[in-house]
């Protein structure tokens, strides 16, 4: 299969998945993670209008945006770093995993430096895995409401890695959790926060977690294949 062709059939599943949530097809943006992937398998999918792109690392993110055509939107959805912020405050279209207060407020000074408002989630780690980045459900709605009173810097939404499991049955909940937080943190209203974006599910997932709301679902392996670590 071709990376279109996975991409085609991604695309089906999406499709599917909103009907039978009931939402419409718009209201999801599917993110292809190219991370550790070659810029000739993003130009694959560039003739057909692909234009959402995921990164993990802010120089692989960065090395793509300089040869690939500027129209495509970049997501950093890795962990990112406080001394790499500078490197895609005007670069990423959205960064995806917010977890603190002073990578927030590096964003925002960077925003300042180079006048642009940087758009931002807040990574929760809903099912409070260790080995995974992102505050808790309870810690969330007072890390928004802190980031919201920063300059240049705007809160969408949240996003989660959901547990890695056999059925993906087992995680929605955890999608469901989220949803239910961001509509409680929307409630209040906050400066500079609108909670319009969810971005949650992944290749085993994504098609619960659009079941459950997801407006960003963020595949890689299903789209792009299985990635080699060694290289």
């Amino acid at each position: 299969m071709s990376v279109y062709e996975n991409y085609l059939e991604v695309e089906k599943k999406v499709q599917e998945a909103c009907k039978r949530a009931g939402r419409n097809r718009e209201e999801v943006t599917l993110i292809a993670v190219s991370k550790t992937k070659p810029v000739s398998m993003i130009e694959e999918l560039l003739p057909y209008g692909v234009v959402d792109f995921g990164e993990n690392k802010v120089q692989e993110l960065t090395a793509k945006y300089e040869v690939l055509p500027k129209d495509l939107n970049w997501h950093l959805i890795g962990h990112l770093q406080r001394n790499k912020v500078k490197y895609i405050i005007d670069k990423a279209c959205l960064i995806h995993s917010v977890d603190s207060i002073r990578l927030a407020e590096t964003i925002s000074q960077e925003a300042v430096k180079k006048n642009v408002t940087a758009s931002i989630l807040v990574e929760v780690n809903v099912a409070e895995e260790e080995s995974k980045f992102g505050v808790t459900s309870e810690e969330t709605e007072k890390l928004v409401e802190e980031i919201s009173k920063l300059p240049n810097i705007e809160v969408k939404g949240l996003m989660t890695i959901a547990p890695f499991v056999e059925n993906s049955e087992e995680n929605r909940l955890v999608f469901r959790n989220l949803r239910n937080l961001s509509v409680d943190i929307a409630a209040k209203k906050f400066n500079n926060v609108t909670m319009n974006v969810l971005s949650m599910g992944m290749t085993g997932d994504y098609e619960v977690a659009i079941e459950e709301g997801a407006t960003m679902v963020r595949v890689g392996t299903g789209i792009f294949g299985e990635r080699d670590y060694s290289k």
